[in-house]
């Protein structure tokens, strides 16, 4: 590989580590989630921490829309945009996404940080969502994801982004944009809860900016107009050679197959794998400060069984509709991606779907 791109993969690299250490600090603090803002909504009407994750979409629609704007970075490049619209894949990806991150008792990014405040069964389930990941990607499950799932899609005349299939662009596009995010954080802070405690909007400003920094980091400092070997264009931070920004379900996958196949002189420590390891050192740092850091187990075989299964579900769905809670839920919605909007439906229902099993199990209890 030439030294320059080397150069900009590990700068790439270190962008993402920083941003998601941060990341998982802050999340840490915050307690942000999005299964406990589904929960909290369905048992108790809470709108704190669903609060928290709508300012972080809405900071991050806005900036986006600025990179976008100003050429900073050609958000069009990014697969979260693309023509080509698998809305089956997004809407069954998403339920069992959705279902799978109740069982496991959080999405990607929260098993993640758990790991790092010391919860060895989520070391356990990020394994198992790792392994479920990469066998949809490259596996046995991605021969049946494209076979089927993926087979089902409409392609769309522009890209699947809202300002441009209603035919908005340039500075049109980013004034929708910027109209939409603000709405967004506007909702967000006109809940007094929300307000009353700092680390909850803190959360909800700067988890969306993590994800702005994370668009520029791989379309911006990991890009190089013209690759020495193609002569042509390329993002060389990430896994998929395009643009992208935090997602926390094929991240784990390809960590698992950097140290598998580490005497391969094509892996690299790329932007999502950097991004795993900074979440989960943000949680361990800022679980030692709040001196909240314990080590913690499996509370029965059942336990363990509902975390394998829910671990399963995730890396399947999450690898299936393109991205996790985060992956589609903040860094796709921040382009308006049609198929974003898809997939954080069908979570939000899958979601549903596992609460109501649970409490039906404990009824039956």
């Amino acid at each position: 590989m030439p030294p320059e791109i080397v150069n900009l993969q590990h700068a790439a690299a270190l962008w993402a580590f920083v941003l998601s250490f941060v990341f998982g600090a802050v999340t840490q603090r915050s307690n942000y989630c999005t299964m406990g803002a589904i929960s909290d909504i369905a048992n108790f009407g809470d709108w704190t921490r669903a609060r928290m994750a709508i300012a972080s979409v809405g900071v991050a629609i806005i900036g986006v829309a600025l990179l976008k704007v100003t050429g900073t970075v050609d958000i069009s490049k990014s697969f979260y945009v693309a023509p080509k619209l698998l809305w089956l894949s997004h809407i069954v990806g998403g339920l069992c996404f959705g279902f799978g991150m109740t069982l496991a008792g959080g999405c990607g990014s929260k098993t993640l940080l758990r790991v790092g405040s010391g919860s060895l069964r989520a070391f356990v389930t990020i394994l198992v969502m790792a392994v479920f990941a990469w066998f949809t990607l490259r596996g046995i499950l991605g021969v049946f994801r494209v076979a089927t799932f993926d087979a089902v899609a409409v392609t769309l005349p522009s890209t699947q982004d809202l300002p441009s299939l209603i035919g908005l662009t340039g500075q049109a596009a980013a004034i929708l944009a910027a109209v939409i995010g603000t709405a967004f954080v506007v909702f967000a802070f006109f809940g007094k809860q929300f307000r009353a405690d700092k680390w909850n909007w803190i959360a909800g400003i700067v988890v969306g900016l993590t994800v702005i920094a994370g668009w520029y980091a791989s379309g911006r400092v990991g890009f190089i107009a013209e690759h020495p070997e193609s002569l042509e264009a390329a993002w060389v931070a990430t896994n998929s050679g395009r643009p992208e920004s935090l997602t926390f379900t094929a991240p784990p996958a390809y960590l698992l197959e950097l140290l598998g196949f580490w005497s391969d002189k094509s892996k690299f420590v790329t932007f999502g794998i950097a991004s795993v390891l900074g979440v989960i050192a943000g949680s361990w740092l800022m679980s030692l400060v709040t001196k909240t850091f314990h080590w913690e187990g499996f509370a029965s075989t059942e336990d363990l069984a509902s975390h394998l299964v829910g671990a399963a579900l995730m890396g399947f769905g999450g690898v299936l509709a393109m991205g996790c809670t985060v992956g589609q839920g903040l860094s796709g919605m921040s382009t308006l991606a049609v198929g974003s909007t898809i997939t954080v439906l069908a979570i939000v229902v899958g979601c549903r779907g596992a609460l109501a099993y649970q409490m039906w199990r404990l009824d039956g209890e």
